[in-house]
């Protein structure tokens, strides 16, 4: 488990600039650590603590894997895929979801997940694939699917068990909460959601390197044509992890260096966690600087009057 550390360094300020008169200013956290629990790297304090949200979603898949669900039902990379998603809801998406129920002969109906606005279906729910992956694990395992979001339940206890297993820690120490698709997620020091991926980019297991080659290889399913994470994904081929959490949660592994990026913007904005994302990450030479100036153009230039600036920098610790 990642060491304490007391000392802050400067929090990272991303302006919004209008016609270049800055109208918001975001202050955001970050920390980079290695698989071994060591921080390297931040800015701001990696003791502040926040919901991981949607960023929990690739080891709350990991336990899935590490059930025995994907052989047992015949389940691939591209389901493993979708299980990690924060997707954005297309019919390429809602079919991955529903292809996991087909294959583990589960109705739709047993999402329970909500019916976004103005939707026919919860597989069109950005976190379909997630609930469908916890579904499929509780037919394999024979634990009943109609309260597979209480924390009690056995397939919650499992997942809960498999994080901690990253953190090197007891499960009964976890601080969890209801995501707002209804399953708990986690709140925990932003090191510690660094060491997750840290963990995930290490090849510490075969697990873990399934669901990294299931995300890199389809990040089309991850989020979606023009999401953050499908697009860093696919401009990194497949050096870089990515997955977004709500609330200003991005989280960053590098696969060939075994090293885990977490990102929090304070006030929760998404545009500033993904400018701070871009400008770490051509920091640390993690991306080219043409991959960054291709990222900057999509996500820190707003429009034709308004774009992100981010200053300041990692201090290595």
């Amino acid at each position: 488990m990642a060491r304490r550390v007391s000392s802050k360094t400067g929090a990272i300020a991303v302006k919004l600039l209008r016609e270049g008169i800055v109208e918001s200013t975001h202050q955001v956290q970050a920390v980079v650590c290695d698989a071994r629990g060591r921080l390297l790297m931040s800015a701001g304090d990696p003791e502040s603590s926040s919901f991981i949200r949607s960023s929990l979603k690739p080891f709350q898949a990991l336990a899935v894997v590490g059930s025995g669900t994907l052989e047992r039902f015949g389940l691939d990379d591209r389901d493993l895929a979708i299980m990690c998603a924060s997707h954005a809801g297309s019919v390429m998406h809602a079919r991955q979801a529903f292809n996991i129920l087909w294959k583990c002969d589960l109705d739709p109906s047993a999402l329970q997940c909500p019916l976004p606005a103005g939707k026919r279906s919860a597989l069109e729910h950005n976190c379909s694939g997630k609930h469908a992956g916890m579904l499929a694990m509780c037919s394999q395992c024979g634990w009943s699917v109609h309260d597979y979001m209480d924390r009690r339940h056995p397939v919650q206890q499992f997942i809960l068990g498999k994080i901690a297993e990253c953190l090197g820690m007891p499960a009964a120490e976890l601080m969890t909460a209801r995501d707002d698709c209804g399953v708990p997620t986690c709140y925990m020091p932003l090191h510690q959601m660094a060491l997750l991926y840290a963990r995930l980019a290490s090849s510490d297991s075969l697990d873990m390197e399934r669901v990294v080659r299931a995300m890199v290889h389809h990040p089309d399913l991850v989020a979606g044509e023009g999401g953050f994470d499908t697009v860093l994904m696919r401009l990194s081929q497949g050096e870089l992890v990515s997955k977004s959490g709500a609330e200003g949660i991005q989280c960053i592994s590098h696969v060939s260096q075994g090293q885990g990026l977490a990102i929090k913007v304070q006030d929760g904005a998404r545009r500033a966690k993904y400018a701070t994302a871009i400008h770490l990450l051509r920091q640390m030479s993690w991306i080219t600087p043409a991959m960054a100036e291709d990222l900057s153009e999509q996500f820190s230039t707003l429009n034709e009057s308004k774009r992100l600036e981010v200053s300041g920098e990692l201090t290595i610790l």
